[in-house]
């Protein structure tokens, strides 16, 4: 099982969208500092996660989710 989760920098005011197939792991990486996209944006809080049997069902979804539709998608469906 694979998972697209978008997280969210208050202090920030920053979204960042990725695929893991441990998503809780992932956020503690993040938070840790050990990711250097996300290290100066912390601390991140999870506040979308979507499921998929496949890395290529997942990967297409964050590829979506990164893209002007798919930030649309998020304006519209979560509020971003």
């Amino acid at each position: 099982m694979y998972f697209v989760y978008i997280i969210y920098s208050d202090k920030f005011d920053r979204y960042y969208v990725g695929l893991s197939g441990d998503v809780e792991q992932r956020i503690k990486t993040h938070n840790s500092g050990k990711v250097l996209s996300t290290k100066a944006f912390k601390p991140w809080r999870l506040i979308h996660k979507e499921s998929f049997d496949t890395q290529v069902e997942a990967r297409k979804r964050e590829k979506y989710l990164k893209s002007a539709a798919g930030r649309r998608w998020r304006k519209n469906n979560l509020g971003m």
